[in-house]
């Protein structure tokens, strides 16, 4: 019997590398046939969305016009079966125990979009490849 993946992504604002890791997750999945679902969130969520995510989203296919990012809840990570964070720390919403995994290695999205899309990628890959085998989960 097959049991969905939730992964919950978090960055500080909730507004582009968790974006992108939650997008990009998803369609990532969807091709390798695997049963995950992912989300984003943020510590301290900005009011939209990042222009440039939402462009190069959308040239994707990706409307995210609409979406806006929210706070990161206990919820959240309560109902996550892998948590990744970028950089931030989510001890006031993880349980005790909780692993998060941090992809501290993606540089601003600002400064080089391309560039951290592509290390987002490569660890996407690796967890992907850890779901279709069964590996680490909480």
């Amino acid at each position: 019997m097959s049991t969905t993946t939730r992964i919950l992504f978090v960055c500080l604002h909730g507004a582009a590398k968790s974006v992108l890791a939650a997008a990009d997750c998803r369609r990532l999945a969807r091709a390798r046939g695997l049963d995950v679902t992912a989300a984003s969130a943020g510590t301290e969520p900005d009011v939209a969305v990042a222009p440039g995510v939402v462009r190069t989203l959308l040239a994707e296919g990706l409307d995210l016009s609409d979406q806006q990012p929210r706070k990161v809840t206990s919820a959240d990570t309560a109902a996550a079966s892998r948590i990744v964070a970028f950089g931030c720390d989510l001890r006031d919403v993880a349980a005790p125990g909780v692993a998060v995994e941090q992809w501290t290695d993606v540089p601003p999205v600002g400064d080089d979009l391309p560039a951290a899309r592509a290390v987002i990628r490569q660890h996407l890959e690796r967890l992907l490849d850890e779901c279709a085998a069964g590996g680490p989960r909480r």
